[in-house]
């Protein structure tokens, strides 16, 4: 497992994007209007929005608590640090939770059953095999301090008990979430708005000019938020 660990870990970026396209497989839906009526829609888009926004919302608690320095070396597994404060404190891998409630919020938005039975399988495997490398070097390098941080904090489950406490005794960086996080947040947001508008048809009344229309304000809006996030970074008007 570590080895394929490893292996994944090298095109863990192309992971994300990869199982944001499986989403518009064609497939079986989860919600029916057989089984759940004519407002069988409604499921799929509270639940789903419901899941997926956590998952962003536990990513951004972490980034802004504390953020992690370990996106690798040479595209292998690296950190300097051992980061065990803020919601690491709670959970040893909370943005690959958050990365797992934002993917399958969109597959059940979405009402995929492939995505559901075949993808999200693949991906918490991936994800076991990467969080498995980087315990091993982690391991490897910070020995007994990385083990009494294993044996207290849970390698997926979150431990919600002093959270409240912990985020309001930290600063909460807010800039640097967003800064961090804008390239995800919009691909993110753009795939909500994409299912949406083409595959809630509901939602607009079947009216196809008025989705069309609401799809170039979303888009707008995305590129305007995109643009000036990337602008504030890049000019270090904004430091993360």
């Amino acid at each position: 497992m570590i080895t394929i660990g490893n292996f994944f870990f090298k095109y863990r970026n192309f992971l994300f994007i990869f199982l944001y396209l499986a989403l518009f497989i064609p497939s079986p839906q989860i919600f029916t209007a057989s089984v759940f009526g004519p407002y069988y829609y409604l499921f799929p888009l509270f639940i789903g929005l419901l899941i997926t926004i956590l998952g962003q919302l536990i990513r951004g608690v972490a980034i802004s608590l504390a953020y992690i320095v370990r996106g690798g070396k040479n595209k292998n597994v690296y950190a300097d640090d051992l980061v065990t404060e803020g919601f690491f404190n709670h959970c040893r891998n909370p943005l690959y939770v958050g990365n797992i409630l934002m993917l399958l919020g969109v597959g059940i938005l979405i009402n995929s059953l492939l995505f559901l039975i075949v993808f999200m399988p693949l991906f918490l495997f991936i994800y076991q095999a990467i969080v498995l490398a980087e315990e091993n070097f982690l391991r490897n390098k910070f020995g007994a301090q990385f083990e009494a941080y294993c044996n207290r904090v849970n390698r997926w489950l979150i431990n919600f008990s002093g959270l409240t406490q912990t985020i309001s005794s930290m600063y909460f960086n807010g800039k640097r979430w967003l800064i961090k996080e804008y390239n995800t947040q919009t691909i993110w947001m753009l795939g909500i708005v994409v299912i949406l508008l083409f595959y809630h048809p509901q939602l607009t009344n079947g009216n196809e000019s008025l989705r069309n229309t609401l799809g170039i304000v979303a888009a707008v809006i995305l590129a305007t938020y995109y643009l000036t996030i990337r602008y504030l970074k890049k000019s270090s008007t904004w430091k993360g």
